[in-house]
């Protein structure tokens, strides 16, 4: 596979991102704000995603896994741990106190988020899956796993971004104003 350097240090950023989202939690004491606890979850949530996904070429071509085959199989694996781990976080009451308060604005942005990371990579996957372009299966599986890795990003520099926020007890949430909750 021609792409392995590059996947290997997409998956070591990614490890990065988990390790800050790790220092974060463990410095502040433990987040204690609802955004702080949830925006946390996502850097780490999408930084363990892109580790797997940027990984899983690099292993499962060593099975001797080439073509459409490979990039199918990790289309899927990524689509369903990504999915799986928002179906948990989703659920939890952290996220749920996040998500309540929100205005039309905050939703608004929230949608403005998802239609700029997470629709483009899950077409990327979707196209790869149905094998519609195969010329372009590495491009368009890079690009979904860079685009989960900005995801990343952006939740990384809005915990930043909110952390020493003043909560008060009508605001429990502390939205600031870069970001709602998409994790």
């Amino acid at each position: 596979m021609q792409d392995t350097e590059l996947f290997l240090s997409l998956a070591e950023i990614a490890g990065v991102f988990v390790g800050f989202g790790a220092l974060i939690a463990v410095r502040s004491g433990g987040a204690s704000g609802a955004y702080e606890v949830t925006y946390i979850r996502g850097v780490v949530w999408m930084g363990v995603v892109v580790v797997v996904a940027a990984l899983g070429p690099v292993v499962i071509s060593r099975f001797g896994v080439t073509g459409h085959e490979l990039w199918l199989a990790c289309s899927l694996l990524a689509a369903a741990l990504f999915w799986a781990m928002r179906v948990v976080t989703i659920r939890t009451p952290e996220h749920r106190a996040v998500e309540a308060p929100l205005t039309r604005a905050e939703t608004a942005r929230e949608l403005l988020l998802m239609l700029a990371f997470e629709v483009p990579w899950l077409v990327a996957l979707i196209l790869v899956v149905l094998g519609l372009f195969p010329d372009q299966e590495p491009a368009l599986y890079l690009a979904a796993v860079a685009l989960i890795l900005f995801e990343g990003a952006y939740f990384l520099v809005s915990v930043v971004l909110s952390l020493g926020r003043p909560q008060t007890a009508s605001d429990p949430a502390a939205l600031p104003a870069t970001g709602g909750s998409s994790a």
